[in-house]
């Protein structure tokens, strides 16, 4: 290993715990490290720029491993099929959400890190993937489930897990802690030597891990060097903002828990270049890019999780002002880092990373509008014993979209949702599609009744003979939607104007429009992308428009559009999306 890289890893270890415990733990794991690079050699062969990573072919689907299901085939088969014959063209990565087998939480309770849930398939299936996209893998880094072998051991005094739980004495004060639920923090558990009560930051069923103890970080990093073993390009550390815990402070982002993700980056950089990290973390938005670091030293990509809510306000308002003024601040530290653009996944939207950005009475707009769709508001509870909305739970179609609304209206719903998914689609970073985005999914109450989540209004599992049939009938909802989604898609990876690390700029013209304006990194191609958010049509008169351009053409209608004078006069229809480039 050189020497550069020991000394990164060196340096971390001794900040978490201390030189002399760091110089005991790194001959350990030294050797894991050299074992992993003599099984897999190809990982530091061909490892492209890290600016280059990902280019504007890049678009990644976030989907649930048993998310489509038929009789008599593992759903993991059966969700690689159905993929490979849809999206295969404009897909580039999976990002497959928790395979684990688990207790609760749809997947985010594991059991087991390093096992595919039996219900779903194989590690087998897992890899069929690699033969048409690059994969994405959850590390679920802050907790684990209360039925997992770790937590049993650490309850029957087993030595080796006796530290790998945060136990708490009663009567500890916690009031500083920033909590992300309304539930209790602690849970008192029965061990071998009577009840203990430990640290439960999301549910009695999830137990935080306590990464204080060294021991308890080598196995993670050994579920770490399975995972891109076994073909992840991307991990995303999910709920890593509330890793370490210390009384007395807020435990959240301390400082402890970036030096655990510089650790991860460096073993990556060392032994894996290619694969990126990820930060999940919702949270405000000043507070979620900290997690780049310098640029070179934490994770290459954040969420970001100011979009969804900014995008729902621009279109439920009609006007994209504060949308367009957060864009127009947007950057990264370096070309290394990039921004994972979504506004759907498998949780809610978020209502925390607005903070600052959206007025109390435009976030308070979105609570009613939520609740007027059919939609639930979740609460977390605040240090002053308080509570607060914390996330809104509906699809995004249906928050954008009366549900049940007459099919007479179907183009106007069409119009009204791709707007916004062309918004994200037109930003620097890299897109993440929810896969209920891209078949067009509306709020599955059944779901709702069945766990008693809220959360499960948006995690409906498709019947694969239903959602082909679907497909197929080009009137339907779905195959309206998947259709425009693929034709956005298919036209975007072909304008060098939208790798994720092409500048942008936003021209704010008018209220009701988001207009971004992105130009490829030779300077060569320049793409101007105007978003209607409004159900008025709109006057717009451009002028920042490539040298010399005499015409401007809609890659996406395929229609051209003459310039006077420099400028070009636009009557923009509701929700209509145009794409211009010069002829």
């Amino acid at each position: 290993m050189c020497e550069t890289a020991q000394a990164r890893i060196v340096e971390q270890l001794k900040f978490l715990y201390g030189e002399s415990t760091a110089l005991q733990i790194w001959p350990e794991l030294q050797g894991r490290l050299a074992a992993f690079t003599a099984r897999n050699p190809q990982l530091l062969q061909g490892v492209p720029d890290p600016a280059n990573r990902l280019t504007e072919r890049d678009v990644v689907l976030i989907t649930y491993g048993d998310q489509v299901r038929e009789p008599g085939k593992p759903p993991l088969q059966s969700l690689f099929e159905v993929l490979g014959s849809t999206v295969s063209n404009v897909i580039t990565t999976v990002h497959i959400l928790p395979f684990f087998p688990y207790s609760s939480d749809d997947g985010f309770s594991v059991i087991d890190y390093l096992a595919v849930n039996p219900e779903l398939g194989s590690w087998e299936h897992i890899r069929n993937f690699r033969q048409g996209f690059k994969l994405m893998f959850d590390c679920v880094i802050n907790h684990i489930s209360s039925q997992s072998a770790w937590f049993k051991a650490f309850l029957a005094g087993d030595p080796d897990f006796e530290n790998a739980f945060i136990v708490v004495p009663p009567d500890t004060d916690l009031s500083d802690v920033v909590r992300p639920r309304a539930l209790p923090l602690l849970t008192p558990v029965e061990t071998t030597s009577g009840e203990k009560l430990v640290w439960t930051t999301f549910s009695a069923d999830q137990i935080d891990l306590n990464f204080a103890d060294p021991s308890l970080l080598l196995r993670f990093i050994d579920v770490l060097l399975r995972y891109i073993e076994e073909g992840a390009v991307i991990i995303r550390l999910d709920a890593i903002a509330y890793l370490w815990k210390r009384t007395g402070t807020s435990c959240i982002h301390l400082a402890e828990t970036h030096h655990v993700v510089k650790l991860f980056r460096a073993i990556l950089d060392r032994v894996a270049p290619a694969v990126m990290l990820i930060t999940e973390t919702n949270v405000p938005h000043q507070e979620n890019i900290s997690y780049f670091g310098s640029g070179t030293d934490e994770a290459q990509m954040v969420y970001q999780f100011s979009l969804p809510p900014l995008v729902f306000h621009a279109i439920v308002s009609g006007n994209a002002t504060y949308l367009s003024r957060w864009a127009a601040d947007l950057d990264v530290p370096t070309a290394q880092t990039t921004f994972y653009n979504f506004l759907a996944s498998h949780d809610g939207i978020g209502v925390r990373p607005v903070e600052g950005i959206l007025p109390p009475a435009e976030v308070e707009r979105l609570i009613e509008q939520t609740t007027a769709h059919k939609g639930h508001i979740s609460y977390k509870t605040n240090s002053d014993g308080s509570k607060s909305a914390y996330e809104l739970n509906i699809s995004y179609f249906n928050a954008l979209v009366f549900p049940d609304s007459s099919s007479s209206l179907i183009e106007e719903q069409v119009n009204r949702f791709m707007v916004s998914q062309a918004i994200m689609l037109s930003l620097k970073g890299v897109p993440a599609i929810y896969i209920h985005s891209l078949f067009g999914s509306q709020n599955y109450y059944a779901g709702v009744t069945q766990t008693g989540r809220y959360r499960s209004i948006n995690r409906e599992k498709f019947d694969r003979a239903a959602l082909e049939a679907e497909l197929a009938d080009p009137n339907s909802l779905r195959a309206r939607i998947f259709s425009a989604y693929y034709h956005l898609l298919a036209e975007r990876r072909q304008h060098l104007a939208f790798h994720p690390n092409s500048p942008q700029e936003i021209l704010d013209l008018h209220p009701a429009l988001f207009i971004v304006k992105r130009v490829s990194l030779d300077g060569k191609e320049t793409i101007i992308c105007v978003h209607n958010v409004s159900d008025a049509s709109q006057a717009v008169r451009l002028g920042a428009l490539p040298a010399n351009a005499a015409v401007m053409h809609d890659v996406l209608a395929k229609i051209s559009y003459p310039v006077s004078e420099g400028q070009l006069t636009l009557e923009v229809q509701p929700y209509q999306v145009l794409w211009l480039i010069a002829e």
